[in-house]
């Protein structure tokens, strides 16, 4: 872990103080433990978040369904328009819950690239910290491999492969974005084949 070896820097050596021990990696690492440490955060407290909301939304789809479930009681003996207008609502209700429920996926995804990020710096950090990796090509190439390797989906390995070759952040990130959404419909269209989720 480079927080670790981070330590071991001279405390007094820095850009606004800088001595015979300042090296530019030094800096370099810092800077990447504390874009870590802003993603850890980040990702705490989200889940916080996320946990709650989808404890709420948990909340809701029960008492909707037991309404739904008092209305088809009581439906046996007699039906009022009242009856009928509160079985309506709770079914839409739970049609938009479940919306809402599978829209919360996309934390999914985005705490597993978060993951990513914070792991392809860690490694960053340690393969610039070695004097004898710093300046040799197949430890680079290994770990662009290594990085390329844990993307799941095609349009974050077009992406990687851009920008490897040299693209701009904003041609790469067109790219990902077009892909993203071809894949995204493929994606909706096997779903409208699949059966229903029981989502509690």
């Amino acid at each position: 872990m480079i927080s670790g070896t981070n330590k071991l820097t001279n405390p007094g050596s820095g850009a606004h103080n800088p001595d015979l021990s300042w090296s530019q990696v030094k800096e370099t690492i810092s800077l990447m433990c504390l874009a870590m440490a802003q993603i850890d955060t980040t990702l705490t407290d989200s889940s916080r978040s996320v946990d709650d909301l989808t404890e709420s939304f948990t909340f809701l789809a029960k008492d909707a369904m037991k309404l739904c479930e008092i209305h088809e009681k009581d439906a046996e003996d007699s039906v009022t328009p009242a009856l009928q207008e509160t079985h309506k609502i709770a079914a839409s209700m739970l049609t938009r819950i479940h919306a809402a429920i599978i829209a919360f996926q996309f934390y999914d995804r985005l705490t597993q690239r978060l993951h990513h990020v914070r792991g392809t710096l860690n490694d960053l950090g340690e393969l610039i910290d070695n004097p004898a990796d710093l300046y040799n090509p197949e430890r680079w190439s290994g770990l662009q491999n290594e990085i390329r390797s844990c993307y799941t989906m095609e349009c974050e390995r077009l992406m990687f492969d851009r920008i490897m070759q040299g693209d701009t952040i904003e041609e790469a990130l067109q790219l990902y974005h077009h892909q993203f959404t071809e894949e995204d419909k493929i994606k909706d269209s096997d779903d409208d084949t699949d059966d229903d989720i029981e989502l509690f």
